[in-house]
């Protein structure tokens, strides 16, 4: 699908991955964002996108963004955390997003939806991990309403018309990212430059892609896959421990802290320690990711000390 000249909406438009989606693409499409900003800013919102502020969890505010003459959706908007202390909560909420904006795509008639799941959908997987790769065990809360919501767009794009993109990504990296490994190793640092708390044993150890990167891959995916229901791993072919992001976040900083570890191999409960999602299916479209996953750790650390 070409997203030139589109009517294009983008909830969770706000956050991290949805405003720099929102910025690549509002120079060529008319964007609309949808968001409440609870992971996000506003100003994070391009100046050109219009913006409607709610929650996706409100059938009323998805129908004031999604309207007939939309030609694709992004649905971003998610809770997001991994260790939340109210999973039910999360994976109602999520669920019930991705529920209505279905339902208000399918009345309204609007037919594409790319969709961003995650890499917990498969729980402690071999790696390199396939697309294909069965069952899918997810150990947290999160991960689980991630299977369940593609199980619905599975059954919208089989039953009901609908064309799908399912990004299932890596650790994506870079500016605005918050609540995540190297800006917490940034904001420990800046409070005390000579000791850093590290959640588990250091060795956990996953694939991190750069958000630019990301965007590039998703619209790659966008224009060159096809099928009714299409499921694409996003990441890099390499890996990056814990312990080598507290390295490069303190060579950036120019600071030498003594470490400390809580312990157990992993930092909190539904934490999957090693994570390498195989590529192969996504460079078969052409498209491959040209930085290691040091190399995006090491931008995005730059980026967001220049950032904040």
């Amino acid at each position: 699908m070409d997203l030139t000249g589109r009517r294009v909406v983008v909830t969770g438009g706000a956050g991290f991955v949805g405003s720099h989606l929102a910025g690549r693409l509002v120079g060529d499409n008319d964007v609309t964002v949808v968001d409440d900003c609870s992971n996000g800013r506003r100003e994070w919102v391009p100046d050109d996108a219009e913006f409607v502020a709610g929650d996706c969890t409100d059938p009323d505010t998805v129908a004031e963004a999604i309207t007939a003459d939309v030609d694709v959706v992004f649905h971003f908007a998610a809770a997001k955390l991994v260790d939340t202390d109210q999973p039910r909560r999360q994976f109602e909420d999520n669920v019930a997003m991705t529920y209505n904006v279905l339902e208000r795509m399918r009345d309204v008639g609007v037919d594409r939806l790319a969709f961003t799941s995650s890499s917990t959908v498969y729980g402690e997987a071999p790696r390199p991990t396939p697309e294909d790769y069965a069952p899918l065990e997810p150990i947290s809360a999160y991960g689980a309403a991630k299977l369940a919501e593609e199980g619905l767009i599975s059954t919208y794009a089989h039953s009901h018309g609908l064309r799908a993109w399912v990004y299932r990504f890596a650790n994506i990296v870079g500016p605005r990212l918050r609540g995540a490994v190297v800006p917490d190793f940034i904001e420990k640092l800046r409070s005390d430059p000579d000791t850093l708390v590290i959640l588990g044993d250091g060795h956990q150890e996953k694939s991190y892609m750069h958000v630019e990167e990301c965007l590039d891959a998703m619209l790659a995916v966008v224009a060159g896959a096809d099928g009714a229901f299409n499921v694409y791993n996003l990441g890099t072919r390499t890996t990056t421990s814990v312990d080598r992001i507290a390295d490069i976040v303190a060579e950036e900083m120019g600071v030498d802290p003594d470490r400390e570890y809580t312990g157990g191999d992993r930092g909190w409960t539904g934490d999957v320690p090693r994570m390498r999602l195989s590529v192969e299916k996504l460079a078969a479209l052409g498209w491959e990711p040209s930085q290691s996953s040091d190399e995006a750790v090491r931008q995005a650390t730059r980026e967001l000390l220049a950032d904040r």
